[in-house]
């Protein structure tokens, strides 16, 4: 028999969590009309919920995220292209 085990990475699955995040909450600050880079940009910057909009509870959702592991994460892609 073949062991077909895949390699878990707890780190990969946040990273896909926060994308996913971070995708729901740019297209409800698109859908409100907001330009969500913007936003983003503003909250990630000031941590001040108010940039982000309660539409599809994206107020409540980006705040899950660390702003620290966002930017590093970021960064990372970033600079790997």
């Amino acid at each position: 028999m073949t062991d077909k085990t895949i390699p878990f990475s707890i780190k990969d699955e946040h990273e896909r969590e926060m994308r996913s995040t971070l995708l729901t909450v740019y297209n409800a600050l698109r859908e409100k009309g907001y330009n969500p880079v913007s936003q983003l940009v503003g909250y990630i910057l000031s941590e001040d919920p108010t940039y982000i909009t309660t539409h599809n509870n994206a107020r409540s959702l980006i705040r899950r995220i660390d702003r620290d592991e966002l930017l590093q994460s970021m960064l990372k892609v970033y600079l790997e292209k």
